[in-house]
């Protein structure tokens, strides 16, 4: 049987926040928003390890009591500049404790609201798909393209559009074969698996499980985890 494994890359500036400490860190309730994320996914029994993909010169990670989750995270200094370098460098990482069919949740470390309801979800209707999947969310509002001076250009249809958030599931041969045959950026895991050629499968997730990105998310995040 395969067995499931989270990666959560978290070596990024955040530099949309617009303040000096990285974003992943950001006090949330008392905690740092990254500690919602780890907490998620270790509670999960069906996910035997969670690993963070850290900054090589990230001196915050241990400032803070991980001691809860000791016996499934693990801390990885081998983060690159991008995410999807992260993620690339975090799977190198352990390429020798997991097996080629083994599936691989990467989720943001910004997303404070994944519950155990949506891993079930995910975790069930990925089952043994052969390509893989990722939660998202229909798009429900009208979508404006702008020009240069924020003027609409048009309105973009929106049926068949999907919103995509984390986790994103794969298996880890598949998973660390896309992403090595890269010729350039990519903005989620599932973008790499598609240019593969593969088609991918959305499960409905929510908008709770959404992605703190500017400094006005953290008071959302702060009443979304504060529900619990």
């Amino acid at each position: 049987m395969p067995i499931y494994y989270a990666l959560i890359p978290a070596a990024g500036s955040g530099s949309r926040m617009g303040g000096e400490m990285p974003k992943q860190y950001l006090p949330v309730l008392g905690r740092p928003l990254i500690h919602y994320a780890v907490a998620a996914l270790c509670a999960h029994p069906r996910i035997a390890r969670v690993y963070v993909v850290l900054a090589p010169d990230d001196n915050l990670w241990q400032s803070f009591d991980w001691s809860a989750f000791a016996d499934k995270l693990v801390p990885l200094y081998c983060g690159g500049a991008e995410r999807f370098e992260s993620v690339k460098n975090g799977l190198e990482a352990i390429r020798n404790e997991i097996g080629f069919e083994d599936w691989v949740l990467v989720h943001d470390a910004a997303r404070p609201g994944l519950s155990g309801e949506l891993l079930d979800r995910l975790i069930a209707e990925i089952g043994e798909d052969p390509f893989g999947g990722l939660l998202a969310v229909p798009v429900a509002d009208t979508l404006k393209r702008a020009d240069a001076d924020r003027r609409v250009l048009r309105t973009e249809p929106r049926d068949g559009l999907w919103q995509a958030q984390t986790p994103q599931m794969f298996r880890f041969g598949l998973l660390q074969r896309a992403l090595s045959l890269l010729d350039g950026a990519v903005t989620d895991e599932a973008q790499a698996v598609e240019k593969l050629g593969f088609q991918v499968k959305l499960v409905a997730g929510d908008i709770t499980n959404f992605k703190v990105t500017y400094p006005r998310d953290i008071r959302l995040a702060e009443m979304i985890v504060g529900r619990g």
